[in-house]
């Protein structure tokens, strides 16, 4: 893999890397304490360009392509799963804008999310709506000039701090997407505490009783909402949370090595025990792989070539399941230091589990994979087929 990226690529991942360890990384702990980013962590990581960092740079942001951006989201992984979920959702947002949204939408709005001006957040799950997204609650009337919504939205990544919401509603029986901004009249924000994990990404439940936004505010038209907005949208968080997934795997081997570097039992240090060694051994041929699936995911994305969207649930998949199986071997590793808040792998653990559920539960990412090796087994019979039924033929 190593090989295979460019010079400029490698030289961004530096940068990243440089970054993290400077702003990022020393705040991680308390910031899972305290269950929120500071606003000073936040203006760094918008001067620093991690926001909106796909959005092409006519529109403020740094143009980066997709494997670049995954570089991006594995970094700031490694260190700390709850500033990558808040970039994640808000590069959600832009990107639907930049696809979906019109001409006013994307000068008004585009230049402040990649800046940092505005933080924006994805409102798709409800209280009883999770992957099922076609089955929300979430009305929107049509009056006048307006839209009215009213339902209630939770789960939402950032939703104690944001300014602009990408909200998913029913006009009748048409999924459709709105851009909802905080303060607007019927709108308001309850924090959501004491989550398992990524603690610090401000998670709230957003109420909209009678809240009226502007017709402008639709994005694309009604009932284009589900299968095109969300669906851009929820890709790119697959995406990211399949590369944020390696930043963990990497994390937990990196303080393993150095744990088991220094640590005695039994009179030798832990890493000459043979059972550590198959865990360590474990999690590098896993971070190999893992980072391998996101780079195949991302160069087809990036060519445009839509089997990118099956290698992204495929990477997002295995990346998750192989984060939490080195989380869960990082806190054994450490014994009961691993179960203290002295050190991160409990967070680790924790912020693994979540990476199982958020972007379509892995469940869900199981049925789609397995419904695509059964498509692709029966297309390649049919080749077989008329190849056969060629070469009789001559």
């Amino acid at each position: 893999m190593e090989l295979e990226l460019t010079h400029e690529q490698r030289r961004e991942r530096a940068d990243f890397r440089r970054f993290v360890d400077a702003e990022i990384a020393p705040g991680a702990e308390r910031a899972d304490r305290e269950e929120r980013l500071s606003p000073e962590a936040l203006r760094k990581i918008a001067r620093n360009g991690c926001l909106g960092g796909i959005l092409p740079r006519e529109w403020g942001g740094r143009g980066m392509d997709l494997i670049t951006y995954g570089l991006l989201h594995e970094e700031i992984g490694r260190a700390c799963s709850s500033a990558r979920s808040v970039i994640t959702v808000h590069d959600m947002v832009a990107l639907a804008i930049l696809k979906w949204g019109n001409e006013r939408q994307r000068k008004l709005l585009l230049p402040k999310l990649a800046s940092g001006e505005i933080i924006g957040a994805f409102a798709v799950s409800e209280p009883n709506v999770g992957s099922d997204a076609k089955s929300i609650e979430t009305t929107a009337e049509r009056v006048g000039g307006s839209y009215i919504l009213n339902g209630t939205k939770r789960w939402i990544t950032s939703g104690q701090i944001a300014d602009l919401f990408l909200a998913l509603a029913r006009c009748g029986d048409k999924p459709t997407a709105f851009l909802v901004e905080r303060g607007c009249p019927g709108f308001s924000a309850e924090p959501i505490s004491g989550l398992l994990g990524v603690r610090a990404s401000m998670v709230a439940q957003i109420n909209f009783q009678r809240c009226e936004i502007p017709r402008e505010n639709l994005v694309g038209r009604e009932g284009f909402g589900l299968m095109s907005v969300i669906l851009t949208a929820l890709d790119l968080g697959r995406y990211g949370v399949a590369w944020g997934s390696v930043g963990i795997i990497r994390a937990c081997l990196d303080a393993c090595v150095r744990y088991t570097s220094r640590r005695r039992q039994f009179g030798a240090l832990l890493k000459e025990h043979q059972l550590i060694q198959e865990m360590i051994a474990e999690m590098a041929t896993n971070l190999r792989a893992a980072r391998l699936l996101c780079c195949q995911a991302g160069r087809l994305k990036q060519a445009g070539d839509s089997r990118g969207i099956m290698e992204t649930f495929v990477a997002k998949y295995f990346a998750s399941r192989a984060a939490m199986r080195a989380a869960a071997d990082a806190v054994q590793i450490h014994g009961a230091n691993g179960c203290s808040g002295e050190y991160p792998a409990q967070r680790y653990l924790r912020d693994a589990k979540v990476m199982e559920v958020i972007e379509g539960s892995n469940q869900i990412q199981q049925m789609l994979i397995a419904e695509y090796a059964f498509q692709e087994h029966a297309r390649s019979e049919a080749e077989d087929a008329a190849a056969a039924s060629i070469a009789e033929a001559q």
